[in-house]
């Protein structure tokens, strides 16, 4: 878990106290947490930011992450920026009920945790495929976006 105060003034004043899901805009596994967040966050907690736009590899090249390969998801939540299973069970929790019973797989040891993370991550795209383009929202989705839009392409290159 990182503050986000440890992060640069212009970073943090762009996520603006939110709390914030960062994804793989191509990757369908990351792109299917991405929806069931969007459907089940009735109370609209969360903004969005695909890790291929110039802010999402801002943000991860700032946490000192790799900006070519966007294998760790993040989550920001009441100001803590939480990695890989924990960001999942701190996504979980906020979301609320019945979400929030898989909060406790925070507690798996990280020696446990990490490595089954990493290895499916590593080959997310080999087991669950990959998108040529990102998934084009509609405006009320495209409203809960902080990023300057949407990834066209499979490089990472065309915002």
């Amino acid at each position: 878990m990182t503050p986000i105060t440890a992060l640069p003034d212009d970073i943090q004043t762009a996520l603006g106290g939110r709390d914030v899901i960062v994804f793989d805009g191509v990757c369908v596994l990351c792109s299917g947490f991405f929806r069931f967040v969007l459907s089940h966050d009735t109370h609209r907690r969360f903004s969005f930011v695909l890790a291929q736009s110039s802010f999402g590899s801002k943000l991860y090249a700032a946490l000192g992450l790799p900006t070519d390969e966007f294998d760790t998801n993040l989550v920001i939540v009441d100001g803590r920026i939480y990695q890989r299973g924990n960001a999942f069970a701190h996504a979980m929790h906020a979301l609320g009920w019945p979400w929030k019973i898989l909060y406790p797989l925070r507690f798996i040891p990280n020696v446990i945790k990490d490595p089954a993370y990493y290895l499916i991550a590593r080959n997310r795209y080999r087991l669950f495929g990959r998108h040529d383009t990102c998934l084009m929202p509609d405006a009320e989705v495209t409203s809960r976006f902080l990023a300057e839009g949407w990834v066209q392409d499979r490089s990472g290159g065309g915002e």
